[in-house]
């Protein structure tokens, strides 16, 4: 009748193992060199490490011949094919189906078109001139940016729109000395400003 080994049992077998006794050699080993002067304070560390490295390296523990081989599980009985029978075919596997093609990516957007130094400059300048509302000043600015560069809104943008709020400036400087049937300078900023709108355009 098998039974468990006890703790006294199993303490003996591993005193007796050659592990404990690999360990036990290197053991000593560390104590032959705390002698010799080579451990230092730190020679129980260097017995204890030594002890331990020889209990890994040494081999395990060869089973017991007497207990027998490990019994395997029976398989149980294999199948034999009946005599004349015929053999039951497999179907086939259904085709793969064909992958789809992949859509066609869709088309980058246009870029849009880089701001021009010089009107952003002039926009920046008008920013800071007491302008009248109702001029059409911002529209014109808008429409500029939106038409890019081109020989009519450079035009605009060097000569003709500077010259006609320079000429405004000058006229409200000059409105109080004008007299009653001078023409209002906003009106006419406002006028220049719609025709230069309608060149660009």
């Amino acid at each position: 009748m098998a039974t468990s080994d006890g703790p006294l049992r199993r303490a003996l077998r591993y005193l007796e193992s050659a592990k404990n006794l690999v360990g036990c050699a290197g053991g000593a080993v560390g104590v032959g060199l705390h002698y010799a002067g080579l451990g230092g304070n730190l020679w129980p560390g260097v017995v204890v490490g030594l002890y331990a490295v020889g209990a890994l390296l040494a081999p395990g523990r060869r089973p017991d011949p007497s207990r027998g081989p490990t019994a395997r599980p029976d398989p149980g009985p294999v199948a034999q094919p009946t005599p004349g029978a015929l053999p039951v075919p497999v179907p086939a596997a259904p085709p793969a189906p064909e992958p789809e093609p992949d859509p066609e990516p869709a088309p980058a957007p246009a870029p849009e078109p880089e701001p021009d130094p010089e009107l952003e400059a002039l926009a920046a300048y008008l920013g800071t001139v007491p302008l009248p509302p109702g001029t059409g000043v911002d529209d014109l600015l808008t429409a500029l940016r939106e038409a890019g560069p081109g020989p009519v809104a450079q035009r605009i943008v060097r000569e003709r729109l500077p010259v006609a709020v320079a000429g405004y400036l000058r006229a409200r400087t000059w409105q109080p000395w004008a007299g009653p049937d001078a023409a209002d300078p906003a009106a006419e900023l406002g006028r220049e400003v719609g025709r230069l709108a309608a060149e660009l355009a």
